[in-house]
């Protein structure tokens, strides 16, 4: 896909040594683009450096089969910032969102489905064919998803107040930094008073229960439920039984497109067309962008202080700031001399949680998959292809057993899968009449007990596990397949630079966000480091397609340099 590379030639890294860069970032992904973008906009010298042939990280369209452009592992756009998408100009630099007709639907092996997200009153119709007291339901839980949702975009629109050792070099520095700190929490007590008391109460049972406790005491009905639950475990290895998981419910439901909440689009393009408007933006700016550079070490000085990075060829890149958007793991434990780092510090980032049980399966069929509970032979693209659609799903029960037999050590037997086919919507990424369909899986161990995903027949197995689970909805998917890439936990940690194969940088637990992320006491993006800085989704506030990680470390950044500069 040349029209997403980069600068990849001889010339572009003899660019590079030519001069030292006020600002390099390793890894050109959705979060360091964003960085970047707005360090030039801000006068800043600026390089990216990728790894791979391609920018965009997780948020990347390649076409691995001819004729068909995946989006290799992220899928939908619903999470990233609209504040960041207006401030880059996201849709003059080419990013354009193909809204779904319906929001989910999950089909039934006995006849009947759930299709959400048409409009209100077809919701309440939809839910009351299972039950009536649902549907009255589910109209005062999603409003107050959407209250608590106002308490959350201000979470993840704002910096942490951390504390650093050597961040106050005068009086004024401490007082304004004190200063900054009790503004976040008068801003948080605020927002905390506008809920009330009654919904704060039931915020934080959200955020503390098991998803399933949750939402038994709401529902009744299992497809309800195990539609709304899948949200909650989303490329995680936790149990919808597990305390906590309701946090990753909510962080799900921020979807939002064009001020519509709970919207998750599809991307002209895929999703690498998101990087690709981000990188527009950066360029536009100034910002060098170079592909097949790999950051082998961070260099440090003797005084402690970053002074660049050296390439896997041996080439040295000055700067005195360079931003990491690799995981937390691969920054302090293979790209940092660590020497440089306190035990403690090292220590928290060893053990920090990175289990995955992600498996991504992109496929090219030659016809629409047509599900048997629609009744419908018209091979038209319906609301149902447009939609998150939700295999294995139907109760909280499948979920919970896909889950016990991958802590287990094996795949699970009924894989939970959301199946989005995005060329429903987007006639750009498949042939005429051929499409293309996304699979995210669950659960799959990184390390199988029966196993080993480096085994070509190992992974067919897998592969074909969920094709034929797919046949019981939509007969005739398998024999419809042309091929398919498949991307296993191993997979996304090689190609795509995800540890452990964990799609957020890192879990997404109470103990691993905001003041805890990546580790305590370094939330901020800085570092023990002086000049280095965590710009990817292992920093606050966390993973998804968001960019706030990246716009937010940007800010701190121009705040140190303009501190330096007086």
């Amino acid at each position: 896909m040349l029209w997403r590379r980069a600068f990849s030639t001889a010339a572009a890294k003899r660019h590079l040594t030519a001069k030292k860069w006020d600002a390099l970032i390793i890894g050109a992904g959705h979060n360091g683009l964003v960085a970047s973008a707005y360090l030039a906009r801000a006068g800043l010298s600026v390089a990216v450096l990728e790894r791979r042939h391609v920018i965009g990280g997780a948020a990347v369209t390649e076409e691995i089969i001819p004729g068909f452009k995946f989006t290799r592992c992220s899928y939908l756009y619903g999470l990233f910032r609209p504040s960041i998408a207006r401030e880059l100009e996201l849709t003059r630099h080419g990013l354009k969102l193909l809204k779904p007709l319906a929001s989910s639907f999950t089909p039934c092996l006995d006849g009947r489905y759930l299709l959400l997200g048409l409009n209100q009153e077809q919701d309440h119709l939809e839910i009351s064919k299972f039950s009536k007291r649902d549907a009255d339901a589910y109209t005062s839980y999603e409003n107050q998803l959407h209250r608590f949702q106002k308490f959350v975009d201000f979470v993840l629109d704002s910096r942490t107040p951390e504390t650093f050792p050597w961040e106050h070099s005068s009086i004024y520095d401490g007082l304004r930094n004190k200063w900054h700190k009790s503004a976040f929490w008068a801003r948080c007590l605020q927002q905390v008073l506008s809920l009330g008391q009654k919904d704060m109460l039931e915020f934080v049972d959200l955020l503390l229960s098991p998803t399933s406790k949750y939402l038994n005491k709401r529902f009744e009905s299992d497809i309800l439920k195990g539609t709304l639950a899948v949200e909650a475990i989303v490329g995680s290895m936790v149990s919808i039984h597990n305390s906590g998981s309701g946090y990753v419910l909510l962080h799900h439901v921020t979807g939002e497109v064009d001020g519509d909440r709970n919207i998750w689009s599809h991307v002209e393009g895929g999703m690498g067309s998101v990087s690709l408007a981000i990188s527009n933006a950066a360029k536009e700016a100034g910002v060098h962008i170079v592909t097949n550079a790999e950051v082998s070490q961070v260099m440090i000085g003797d005084t402690g202080i970053v002074n660049g990075v050296c390439l896997g060829d041996g080439t040295q890149v000055h700067s005195s700031v360079v931003l990491s958007n690799a995981t937390p793991y691969k920054t302090f434990m293979e790209l940092v001399p660590q020497d440089f780092l306190p035990g403690d510090f090292l220590h928290a980032i060893k053990n920090s949680d990175y289990s995955s049980g992600t498996t991504k399966i992109n496929v090219a069929v030659d016809r629409l998959p047509q599900f048997q509970c629609c009744k419908s032979s018209n091979p038209e693209v319906g609301p149902q292809h447009t939609a998150s659609i939700r295999i294995g799903t139907e109760s909280m029960g499948e979920i919970g057993t896909a889950c016990q037999e991958a802590w287990n050590g094996l795949p699970s037997r009924r894989p939970v899968m959301e199946m989005t086919i995005p060329s429903s919507l987007d006639n750009t990424i498949s042939p005429p009449g051929k499409h293309v369909v996304s699979l995210f899986t669950q659960y799959t161990p990184y390390k199988p007990s029966d196993g080993s995903w480096g085994d070509p027949k190992y992974r067919e197995s897998y592969a074909r596990r969920c094709f034929n689970l797919i046949d019981e909805y939509a007969p005739g998917f398998s024999s419809s397949v042309i091929g398919y890439d498949m991307l296993a936990p191993p997979d996304l940690e090689r190609e795509i630079g995800l540890t452990g194969g964990n799609v957020f940088h890192g879990a997404m637990g109470l103990d691993s966000l905001f003041l805890m992320r990546p580790v305590k006491g370094w939330s901020g993006h800085r570092t023990p480091v002086r000049g280095l800085y965590m710009c990817g989704s292992g920093s606050h506030p966390g993973g998804g397609v968001m960019g706030a990680p990246g716009r937010n470390a940007a800010h701190v950044v121009l705040e140190d340099v303009q501190k330096r500069s007086h």
